[in-house]
């Protein structure tokens, strides 16, 4: 794994405008940053990043069982009483889910450690599946980089493959986000694109125009009953929403499936601590509570906690509101405090790889319960916030 510099394309801007990435400048600020690249050797994406987001993809999945089944880690993880059957019987009757992204602390040596699962409204979904795929074909093109050179990187594809496993042909799916985010409306007009070479019908609405029918079924802004809804909105907003109590009764299919509500909460992570204490990919986590009333697990712990704490809020989006400390002593501190709140979780501090003064996250995107591609950010900070940069990649070998 190397930071490598290669130069940025001198029509870049122009590239991203015209794909409607109008969100590569941020601020003043590039997000999308490609003067360097990260570069891997093709063992490392498939033994050390690939295989096993693929594997922690299925230990979430058999938290998702314990989870639903058990009251109390419902109440833990904050789930609204009145939509606990909502939540179990999605994950019962096998709603399928269709993405998420892992973030993963790698240093291109040890083990890759997950640091939390994007499981619900993951976005930085076209930055990774087009626009870091047209960048490798354009340094391949200018010589930058050689023929032949790959990229971790098939999530379009699989995307397409995942709606068309999921939906028969002609299916027609609504789209929503919140239209005046560019973030979220590229990340949704991304999926659109893979539902319709699918063979499906794809709607965008914006998301306050979503009304309900005299029926108690959701409609779209021209009166269309909406049968199958993707919405980058997140559970834990719409299960509070004053919507909510048609959530059940709407005969509408969502994606992401409500069971998604508590695998892309901060509380997931001591839960699959204490099922696979000890795995290589994850790190010693614990409701915080937990870990201030102490226990054997957190003793067995204590080595790991010693060097630092993140404390995180079982909602949290962008790094707000957590925290990096070790013993008394302030590591990192969020700036944004907006899910103060919440009860919080405290995971062992891993520290991050340093390149250049940079610290680099490794997203890994699964679809469908396959890892399929990557995208990295990275700051100068040890909390990745939304402007952290994001950074193309391309396999050495």
């Amino acid at each position: 794994m190397k930071r490598i510099p290669l130069g940025a394309r001198p029509d870049m801007a122009e590239k991203a405008e015209a794909a409607g990435f109008s969100f590569h400048t941020m601020y003043g600020e590039p997000y999308w940053d490609e003067e360097t690249a990260y570069a891997f050797t093709l063992r490392q994406i498939e033994d050390d990043i690939e295989d096993p987001s693929t594997a922690l993809h299925a230990m979430c999945r058999e938290a998702v069982a314990e989870i639903v089944g058990s009251e109390e880690l419902m109440a833990r993880l904050e789930i609204p009483r009145e939509h606990w059957d909502l939540v179990a019987e999605s994950w019962q009757s096998g709603a399928p889910e269709l993405y998420g992204r892992f973030d993963l602390i790698y240093d291109g040596q040890g083990p890759a450690k997950m640091i939390e699962y994007n499981a619900d409204t993951p976005t930085a979904l076209f930055e990774s599946a087009s626009f870091q795929w047209d960048w490798l074909e354009d340094m391949i093109r200018n010589g930058a980089l050689p023929d032949g050179t790959d990229q971790f990187n098939g999530i379009y594809e699989a995307l397409t493959a995942r709606f068309a496993q999921i939906s028969p042909a002609g299916t027609h799916i609504h789209f929503t986000a919140f239209a005046d985010s560019p973030e979220d409306y590229a990340t949704v007009e991304m999926m659109a694109y893979a539902a319709r070479a699918a063979d499906m019908g794809a709607h965008f609405v914006n998301l306050p125009e979503i009304g309900v029918t005299d029926t108690g079924q959701f409609a779209d802004a021209e009166g269309r009953v909406i049968g199958t809804l993707f919405k980058l909105y997140p559970w834990e907003d719409l299960l509070r929403d004053d919507f909510a109590t048609h959530l059940a009764g709407a005969q509408c299919r969502y994606l992401e499936p409500a069971w998604k509500a508590v695998v892309s909460n901060k509380g997931l992570l001591p839960v699959l601590w204490q099922m696979f204490e000890g795995h290589p990919n994850l790190l010693p986590s614990f409701f915080a509570d937990d870990l201030d009333a102490g226990s054997d697990a957190v003793t067995r712990a204590a080595d790991a906690l010693a060097r630092g704490v993140v404390r995180k809020p079982v909602f949290s989006r962008e790094g707000a509101s957590i925290s990096i400390r070790q013993g008394d002593t302030v590591i990192e501190d969020a700036t944004v405090r907006d899910y103060d709140a919440h009860p919080m979780i405290a995971q062992a501090y891993h520290e991050m790889p340093v390149f250049d003064g940079f610290r680099p996250v490794i997203g890994t995107w699964i679809v469908g319960e396959t890892c399929v591609g990557m995208g990295l950010r990275e700051d100068r900070s040890r909390i990745t916030q939304d402007l952290s940069r994001f950074k193309p990649h391309y396999i050495l070998d």
